[in-house]
């Protein structure tokens, strides 16, 4: 059964067990923790240690695992701390993204060598280092990502396959999906309704609301046998109540629940 979390950057105007606590409530099966620099640090890394027994102990209070971590960023010292903190409260993927800028090759190469580096030192603590196409970076599209696939051997890296990232770039994200499947590891999950730059308000970001076929994109994931992490990524609702952040992670679990149900992933 494929299992279905909310990354707690949706929640980011809270403390960490309320966030948890929403998520648990809303029907999820577990969470990824954000550790995004000046965005959302529910996981400061620069102070992990102090964290880790609590996060584990509110994980383990609402039977709700950590089921990955984002990072974001390609910063190997603090790499190194989230692969620390991974292997010390018991995370398996870290999520980052790809850095530098679309159509150079210069970039591309810089960022597949730099991820291949960072995926052997991942190895060492038994964690999965996933990278996503992303809008505007070197890696964008499932051409970039064929290469980084190709180039990395890595039993440590992994895809994180964002369908709103690639509906951005121009491509239908279901069959983007069947090209790179094999290597996912991780999937970062939302609509999103136009071409962007960005994926829209909180609330367009809500399963079921913008243009992406999610429907199709659940059954490529089924069909192919994944059964990583799917996670909920919503961003932009940090000055929003608590009420609205839960009503958006509610409404996406009932959505993405009954897309699986319908192709046999839940």
């Amino acid at each position: 059964m494929i299992k279905l979390g909310v990354n707690t950057v949706l929640f980011g105007g809270f403390d960490f067990r309320t966030a948890m606590e929403h998520i648990k409530w809303a029907g999820y099966d577990g969470a990824e923790i954000s550790a995004i620099k000046g965005m959302c640090e529910h996981l400061c890394l620069d102070n992990w240690q102090a964290q880790a027994g609590e996060i584990r102990a509110i994980s383990a209070d609402l039977a709700l695992p950590i089921t990955a971590m984002e990072e974001a960023a390609l910063d190997e010292d603090r790499l190194i701390m989230a692969y620390q903190a991974a292997a010390e409260i018991g995370i398996p993927v870290v999520n980052v993204g790809p850095g530098g800028v679309s159509n150079s090759e210069e970039d591309l190469h810089a960022s597949i060598a730099r991820l291949e580096r960072l995926a052997e030192k991942a190895e060492a603590f038994g964690v999965t280092l996933c990278v996503k196409a992303h809008v505007g970076a070197a890696i964008w599209n499932t051409a970039t990502t064929l290469v980084a696939m190709a180039q990395i051997d890595s039993p440590a890296f992994g895809i994180d396959m964002d369908p709103s990232h690639i509906h951005r770039g121009g491509e239908v994200p279901r069959e983007a999906l069947e090209k790179v499947v094999s290597r996912v590891r991780h999937v970062h999950i939302r609509d999103c309704a136009g071409l962007g730059p960005s994926p829209g308000t909180p609330e367009m970001q809500a399963c079921g609301r913008g243009e992406i076929d999610l429907p199709g994109y659940c059954r490529v994931l089924v069909e192919a046998g994944y059964d990583g992490p799917v996670n909920l990524e919503v961003i932009g609702a940090g000055e929003y109540p608590l009420s609205r952040c839960a009503v958006i992670a509610a409404e996406s679990y009932g959505y993405l629940n009954a897309c699986l149900k319908q192709c046999g992933g839940r």
